[in-house]
This record gives C-alpha cells, sequence and structure tokens, in this order.
C-alpha cells in the first residue's frame, strides 16, 4: 500500500462521521473466534435496560471489539506489513462496522443517566417548591435581617 492510500484509510476511520450510513457487520473474527455481531448487538439493544447478568457479557463485548479494532488499525497504520489497499480498504470498512457497533452498545447506558439525572432535577425541583412555600407562608426559618 502507498503511503499516501495509508493515509486515505486512517483518515476515514478517524472520522466522526464514518459510522453514518454505516451496518454493524453480520459476523466478525475477534480474538480468533466468529462472533455474530449484528445479532449479539440487537439481542442486547431490544431490552429496555441491560440486566445485571448481562452488564458483564456487554462489557466484556465491548473490550473485545476495542481491543479488535486497535489491531486492526495497527496492521493499516504498519508500513512494514504486506497489506494491499484493497486489504485496507476491508479492514477499514470492519473497523468502521465495529465502531457503529460499539456506538451502539455504549448508548445502552444513557437512558440510565438520562433517568438518574430526571430524578436528580426533580428532587431539586422538589426542594425549590417546598422553600417557595415556607417563603409565601412565613414559615422560612431562615436568617433575619434587622433582628425580627
Amino acid at each position: 500500500m502507498k503511503p499516501y492510500e495509508r493515509e486515505i484509510l486512517l483518515e476515514r476511520i478517524s472520522k466522526e462521521s464514518a459510522t453514518v450510513g454505516a451496518s454493524i457487520p453480520d459476523r466478525i473474527e475477534i480474538q480468533g473466534s466468529e462472533v455474530d455481531l449484528r445479532e449479539f448487538v440487537f439481542e442486547i439493544k431490544r431490552r429496555d435496560t441491560v440486566p445485571p447478568g448481562e452488564r458483564e457479557r456487554v462489557e466484556t463485548a465491548k473490550k473485545n471489539l476495542r481491543r479488535e479494532r486497535l489491531q486492526r488499525k495497527q496492521r493499516i497504520e504498519d508500513e512494514e506489513a504486506d497489506v494491499s489497499f484493497e486489504d485496507g480498504e476491508e479492514l477499514a470498512r470492519a473497523i468502521v462496522g465495529i465502531d457503529r457497533a460499539l456506538n451502539a452498545l455504549e448508548g445502552l447506558d444513557s437512558p440510565t443517566d438520562l433517568e438518574t439525572e430526571q430524578q436528580r432535577q426533580d428532587a431539586m425541583d422538589q426542594k425549590r417548591w417546598v422553600s417557595f412555600l415556607k417563603k409565601a407562608l412565613g414559615r422560612d426559618e431562615g436568617p433575619r435581617i434587622g433582628g425580627r
């Protein structure tokens, strides 16, 4: 592979928009084992929340996907490796597919974070409302100005 071709591929996988329109690969080899990646991601995403027993499985999958992504990227970066541009394109496609799967799996934590944030906001609203009512009804126990 020529240096400018290598740069094109590395730039492609580095773009944040690279996963837009990309699909998750049906199957991918990770750490020497074939994985039905699309089925795994869709199975996990179908649930509203990830059960505690599955959370470890998802975290392990994400760790393995990150490791596989790094190894494939290093193959593209390695100037000494005998990688053709066509093979590099295939590696780049796989990396973008891995990124797409990682984005989908990372998004699983968002609803929980949103729920926690909503609960925090509701508690703050309730405290403000109680404080307002105390002041409006003259039951404010706070410090008095002017000795009253």
